[in-house]
């Protein structure tokens, strides 16, 4: 059996939670293919069972893999000046992400979560809290690991370990900028974001300060969404 090289020992816990997160993605977007082509029958309400399961598990598998992760140093948190940047930035990618849903910035038509489908308070309410602590704890932490840490770096150098954290080269910034919005179904939002994040990457030096600012993003617009009933936003 082939041992693994030092590069693959690094590269797995910043990939395995993100990898896990897609084939969720994979498993309900498949569902959805084969209910609209009337192979099953599957009651919209069911997909959102399916978000707790998949929160859950990548929350595990990043429980085992982020103590390996040494670039994530929550004790930066204490520096105010790039921690209010962070926050700053967050905003902007806010504003700038509600204000881009164009039909051509889209790619099909996002389902997004309605909670008022179900009637149940007692299972409504669980799948609101799973929503808001996937978008604001666990993505934002699982993609500036895998999107910020592992490939932008990787782009410049496939023995990632050597490129120390906000090194920039142009390939590297644009590349991770547009497959980082091409993982979103709004998809020019996503590229936004991207470049903002990749910016404040740059800056700071901090993998820390990108989680920040991601997480204050998503927040912004789960609560946007839940006071506006803008569900395809989620």
């Amino acid at each position: 059996m082939l041992k693994m090289t030092i590069i693959d020992r690094e590269a797995y816990p910043r990939i395995a939670p993100f990898a896990l997160f897609m084939v969720f993605i994979g498993l309900e977007e498949g569902l959805r293919f084969f209910s609209g082509a009337g192979l099953v029958i599957i009651s919209p309400q069911y997909y959102y069972y399916l978000y707790p399961i998949k929160i859950l598990s990548v929350s595990l598998v990043m429980s085992l893999t982020l103590p390996r992760c040494a670039e994530i140093n929550l004790r930066i948190l204490v520096k105010a000046g790039t921690t209010t940047l962070s926050i700053l930035i967050g905003c902007i990618v806010f504003i700038l992400w509600i204000n881009m849903n164009w039909h051509f910035g889209t790619f099909g038509n996002p389902q997004g979560f309605e909670p008022g489908i179900i009637t149940n308070d007692l299972v409504r309410f669980p799948l609101i809290f799973f929503r808001l602590a996937g978008a604001v704890i666990v993505v934002p932490i699982m993609e500036e690991i895998f999107w910020r840490s592992f490939l932008i770096r990787y782009l410049i150098d496939p023995n990632f370990t050597r490129v120390p954290i906000g090194q920039f080269t142009w390939s590297s910034f644009v590349i991770s900028s547009v497959l980082f919005g091409l993982e979103h179904n709004l998809f020019l939002a996503g590229m936004m974001a991207g470049v903002a994040y990749n910016l404040l990457l740059y800056y700071s030096r901090s993998l820390s300060k990108c989680i920040i600012a991601h997480a204050v993003s998503n927040l912004a617009l789960c609560i946007y969404v839940l006071l506006t009933g803008k569900w395809f936003f989620w």
